[in-house]
């Protein structure tokens, strides 16, 4: 899954604007999309709280049905290439520091 800390929605803005080599449409995510089982494992350690409990795909399709495939089981492996290509510097690559920064600003 694709995934963005705040800040660097906030901060690639700001470059957009800035920067005139950079125009029309910008994927706007992480470097470094996660799988929701690296991303339930990584909020689960910042959150310091177990992460054991998962739902089957079986599970998921039986419960919601074909929905269950758009909704929750696909993915999408989108990256920020115009960003990169035009020098934007991400100040949040790794997902379990992204989280944490989120949460430590929320306290």
């Amino acid at each position: 899954m694709s995934w963005v800390a705040l800040d660097d929605v906030v901060g690639a803005i700001e470059f957009a604007l800035e920067n005139e080599n950079l125009s029309g449409p910008v994927n706007l995510v992480s470097t470094n999309p996660a799988t929701n089982l690296e991303f339930t494992k990584a909020l689960g350690r910042v959150l310091s709280r177990p992460t054991f409990l998962f739902v089957p795909a079986f599970a998921a399709r039986l419960a919601f049905g074909e929905m269950a495939d758009a909704l929750l089981l696909s993915s999408a492996r989108v990256e920020p290439l115009r960003l990169k290509e035009s020098g934007y510097d991400f100040q949040f690559t790794d997902l379990k520091s992204a989280l944490k920064h989120a949460i430590e600003k929320k306290e």
